[in-house]
């Protein structure tokens, strides 16, 4: 299997996150995607390729350019006004409740406040290289995009930082551009399929539900903790199905705290059903290895084999298929745990759609 990688993702090296009411040493982190890297690489079965660069353009297609624009100045734009800071965090958030019934705001002038504007949450600093590595990441997943639309029957982007939790206007989560999102959109306008995300990554992919909410031709479903317990808490619930033309494409899978390797791929079989009922051309894999017994910041209950078995389910929707890596926490044992899923999707043979 081929892989797509890049040390440019280790510009973005935050040195703490803010969770809980305290500060901590970031959970994601540049030594996530080394360890990947590492136990993939002593495994022959997989070959590294690096990415191609593809712009701004795929990027805007997706997002507000004025949130390509901030995240492109913003850390300079801090130092300026502040002086040296390693890591930039906003000082408040933009709630439509500062506004009540006075009709809505407009961006911030302050880059304090502008921070708050295009980011809803603490955990997710600006770096000096946040803006390059979150770029390279993207350049990652349309390179692996790419080989498939030409012929890899499955391919692996490496993709740090992750992306499914960046929606159209904010970014949080450890996320700033949405890759998956940015690959099913690019997939969609240039071939003229249809196109599934298949999310199973703990934490709901909120990015992503929000930016095809409304889509017909790119199907959301997500298997994740229950969003009654577990982050981002407001979205992910089994009611969200979609809106307008996209009614019925967004499938949410929110799952009890312990759910084993059994009950885990029962719910991925389901979920399989439903991109197969789709009718789905491809599919992109938001890959999150934090579903694992061990991680710490989840509670489900998967082990190396439910990843095997969950790799071997997706393969055998028999579509080409574009896999991006997300979130996984639990680093002494995230390489083996990439390896085993991807060693489970790698016999993938289907046909092709043509392309547009």
């Amino acid at each position: 299997m081929k892989v797509v990688y890049t040390l440019r993702h280790r510009l973005h090296h935050p040195q703490f996150e803010l969770e809980n009411g305290a500060l901590q040493e970031p959970f994601e982190h540049p030594g996530r995607a080394e360890i990947i890297r590492a136990a993939l690489a002593a495994d022959g079965s997989f070959e590294f390729i690096a990415p191609d660069e593809w712009g701004t353009e795929p990027i805007e297609a997706v997002h507000d350019p004025g949130l390509v624009q901030f995240l492109a100045n913003a850390w300079q734009e801090y130092q300026r006004a502040h002086g040296f800071t390693h890591d930039v965090v906003p000082d408040l958030f933009a709630l439509a409740g500062l506004r009540d019934g006075m009709g809505p705001a407009s961006e911030p002038e302050a880059i304090g406040a502008r921070l708050g504007w295009w980011c809803f949450e603490t955990t997710t600093p600006v770096t000096q290289g946040t803006y390059d590595a979150a770029r390279s990441s993207v350049d990652v997943a349309l390179t692996t995009a790419d080989l498939v639309l030409n012929g890899e029957s499955v391919a692996y982007g490496l993709c740090r930082p992750p992306g499914h939790h960046a929606a159209r206007s904010v970014y949080g989560g450890y996320c700033f551009f949405n890759n998956a999102a940015i690959v099913a959109n690019q997939l969609a306008e240039s071939t003229g399929s249809k196109i599934a995300v298949l999310d199973v990554d703990y934490h709901h992919g909120n990015g992503t539900q929000q930016i095809f909410y409304d889509r017909a031709d790119v199907q959301m479903v997500s298997l994740h903790g229950d969003p009654r317990r577990a982050y981002p808490y407001l979205t992910g619930f089994r009611d969200e199905i979609g809106a307008g033309k996209g009614r019925g494409t967004t499938s949410n899978y929110p799952l009890p705290a312990q759910t084993n390797d059994d009950d885990y791929l029962a719910a991925l079989t389901a979920a399989c059903g439903e991109i197969a009922s789709f009718g789905a051309d491809m599919v992109v894999v938001s890959l999150g290895l934090d579903t694992y017994f061990d991680d710490p910041i989840s509670d489900l209950a998967v082990t190396p084999d439910g990843f095997e078995q969950s790799g071997a389910l997706v393969r055998d929707l028999g579509l080409p298929t574009v896999v991006l890596q997300e979130g996984g926490y639990a680093t002494d044992e995230l390489g083996e745990n990439a390896r085993r899923w991807l060693l489970g999707v790698s016999s993938l043979t289907p046909d092709r759609p043509d392309r547009a």
